[in-house]
């Protein structure tokens, strides 16, 4: 534990020197730095007003956690749950936050570097990513680890890590508030702009004659900069939890070891993200920026198997197939990463078939990228099918005939997965700065060079974005995995004690491993599971749509009733579309939000209702993880690639390609964009969270079911 406090603690000074570096760097013009100065002031007043709607929303939670606890599971684990509910939901909240302060202060600094060279700004961006992201991964470790040693796991590791689960929980909360007001907000500026500004217009993206310009930028800071911070410390969070339980299970094998695994291979994966940061350097001005950040890539990769082979020798034996199975994790964060770049990368085939597409206008655009999106779901279910069946070997392997040795096989090829997790997030940090970065550089006229270069390293941008996404639906599938695991693991402690209770004598034998889905209330609940996941989305997409709507209605009626913004005469009233999106943004996260939270207690309840002392709604609810996980994974994959190659076919056209900008091509990606957009950055990372919400909801809510 004092390795995983000294990782943390060194993570949290290398933030601090990344930070003076960025914030050190040349802020640009007056007019740069007046722009940034309206980017930040309605990012703020967007995440004051989100987190206080998010705050009331806990509070009910709470008011109806804690007496559900204290019935059921007694006066001081109900305390301890909502302790590390408020305290994962605080630190949730606080990720999202410092994440969007520090793009918001290094988005400048970068515009302004990118007068100089691409190397300069791509040091920055990165760097500035950095600053953003280590704090969260930091922040997740210590916290779990700090509840953990709180709450006595030192001295009784079986059932701490049992009574955390409600830290996941309330990150997993708040994160998903987070992410959904985040992505309704950008996205619905986003389109708003882009559809009046580019296709009615036919003016630049981000030019400033344009209303919803800076709303746009805010949209970037709060979807994917707020949003993303919060989603990944929820997974991070999630992962390593989930991994702590399954190691309670392997007690008498490793003893207390093998339940801190998790907390010390994500201290080594912290400290090779570190180094994986500062290795990410061009070669030179004509070097590919996604290049230099794949090399940085494969430094932290290195670095995280070495630590990872130290944390297997310490504290799991040196069991060689464990490290294999480790190494199946990091190996399969590649591979993502790979496929991701694959279908959305400029130049792959993927991006310019979409392309070639355009030439006959939106209609095709839009079917090409939907067909590429449906496609793109294959590559990414192998990957984790081979990863969990080999890492699952590998624990049956390595503690041959130890019950729950294939599950701990997969849990560490999670965490192997999850170590690499603080510079994959720093690469999704660096995409909204550069986005910003070219925003600013655009609005402020500066040269025509400084916005090739902030091109250049947007479209890179738009790449490690997608990769994230790509990363995170990876990582959600193992990290659902390992939580339902852990529910099959406590219903079956909370049935035995309910057996005991009525003086059953085959009580403590009794297992709960099998979800028999030829019942028809299990099927059932089954279907329901994926109707969630669907109608979610739906409910996600729609609110995009009614802000998009108010977007363009007020963009129009400033371009119609003030004629000399399209000359240059006139400033636009930027504050009243920030506000207009706000509103909506808020308002249409609330819906699916619940939705979300109540599925698995509306689920168990109703079940349980229709045969009590069967569990049969125990076993509908883990019906409905097992198939909502399923959708969610393939939709969620579905809509990040699919949004992400559709953003991609735009910039590759803006590059000059078939007829460049302004062309029928490009009017014609720039809606097809528009479609994909609320797919990549609102409903898509939104599942990421949605899927093992449902798990920690289900953790936390079994005494009502079982």
């Amino acid at each position: 534990m004092g390795f995983v406090l000294v990782a943390g603690v060194v993570s949290l000074v290398a933030t601090a020197l990344f930070a003076r570096s960025v914030l050190g760097a040349d802020k640009g013009t007056e007019a740069m730095q007046d722009i940034a100065r309206a980017i930040r002031e309605g990012a703020h007043a967007f995440l004051r007003r989100q987190y206080r709607t998010v705050a009331i929303l806990a509070v009910v939670v709470m008011g109806i956690l804690f007496p559900v606890e204290r019935m059921t599971r007694g006066n001081e684990v109900a305390w301890r749950t909502i302790v590390a509910f408020v305290i994962g939901a605080v630190c949730s909240a606080g990720a999202g936050y410092w994440g969007m302060i520090t793009s918001l202060h290094a988005n400048v600094r970068v515009a302004s570097a990118s007068r100089v060279s691409v190397d300069r700004a791509l040091t920055l961006a990165l760097r500035g990513g950095a600053a953003a992201a280590l704090p969260v991964i930091a922040g997740s470790l210590l916290g779990v680890a700090g509840l953990f040693m709180a709450f006595g796991g030192l001295g009784a590791p079986r059932a701490v890590p049992y009574q955390i689960v409600g830290f996941a929980f309330g990150a997993s909360f708040v994160a998903l508030f987070a992410q959904l007001g985040g992505g309704i907000y950008t996205k619905s500026a986003d389109i708003g702009a882009d559809l009046v500004g580019k296709v009615e217009k036919g003016i630049p993206e981000d030019d400033p004659r344009n209303p919803a310009v800076v709303a746009d930028l805010v949209g970037d800071n709060v979807g994917d900069c707020a949003g993303r911070g919060a989603d990944i410390f929820e997974s991070a969070s999630a992962e390593t939890i989930g991994a702590m339980i399954l190691g309670v299970t392997l007690y008498p094998v490793f003893g207390s070891a093998g339940v801190l695994f998790p907390l010390v291979a994500g201290g080594f994966g912290l400290l090779a993200s570190i180094v994986g940061i500062l290795a990410s350097r061009m070669k030179n001005e004509s070097d590919d920026p996604m290049s230099a950040m794949t090399r940085g890539h494969l430094v932290t990769l290195l670095f995280t198997s070495v630590g990872l082979y130290v944390a297997v020798q310490y504290l799991l034996g040196g069991n060689a197939w464990l490290l294999v199975a480790g190494l199946i994790g990091v190996l399969a964060s590649f591979v993502f990463a790979a496929i991701t770049r694959l279908y959305t990368g400029i130049g792959h085939r993927p991006v310019s078939w979409i392309a070639e597409s355009s030439l006959s206008g939106p209609a095709t655009n839009i079917t090409s990228g939907f067909s590429v999106a449906l496609e793109s779901t294959a590559l990414p279910v192998v990957t984790i099918a081979v990863a969990l069946l080999s890492a699952y070997e590998c624990g049956l392997h390595g503690l041959p005939n130890v019950p729950g040795a294939g599950l701990y096989g997969t849990a560490v090829a999670t965490i192997g997965m999850l170590s690499t997790v603080g510079y994959v997030l720093s690469m999704d940090m660096f995409g909204p700065i550069t986005d910003n970065a070219g925003g600013i550089v655009e609005m402020s006229g500066a040269s025509d060079e400084a916005r090739t270069r902030t091109d250049r390293l947007d479209a890179a941008g738009n790449v490690t974005k997608a990769t994230t996404k790509g990363y995170a639906i990876g990582s959600a599938t193992l990290a659902a995995f390992l939580l339902f695991s852990a529910y099959l693991d406590e219903v079956t402690l909370l049935a035995r004690a309910k057996l005991t209770a009525a003086g059953d004598i085959h009580a403590a034998s009794f297992h709960f491993a099998h979800i028999d889905i030829a019942k028809v209330p299990v099927f059932l609940a089954a279907l329901a599971g994926a109707t969630v996941v669907f109608v979610f989305s739906g409910l996600a997409i729609r609110a995009v749509v009614h802000g998009s709507h108010a977007v363009i209605r007020e963009v129009r009626r400033q371009f119609h009733e003030n004629p000399e913004l399209m000359h240059h005469a006139s400033r636009p009233d930027y504050a009243r579309c920030v506000d207009i999106v706000t509103a909506s943004a808020l308002h249409g996260m609330i819906a699916p939000g619940i939705l979300g939270v109540a599925a698995p207690v509306v689920v168990g309840l109703l079940f349980d209702a229709i045969a009590p002392h069967t569990f049969l709604g125990a076993e509908a609810v883990g019906a409905e993880l097992l198939v909502g996980t399923i959708a969610g994974v393939l939709l969620g994959s579905l809509m990040n690639t699919g949004g992400g190659a559709w953003d991609n076919t735009k910039k590759f056209i803006e590059s000059g390609v078939l007829g460049g900008k302004g062309s029928d091509a490009h009017k014609a990606a720039v809606v097809g964009d528009a479609v994909g957009d609320p797919l990549k950055d609102t409903a898509g990372p939104s599942l990421h969270v949605l899927i093992k919400l449902l798990g920690t909801v289900s953790l936390v809510t079994a005494p009502l079911f079982v």
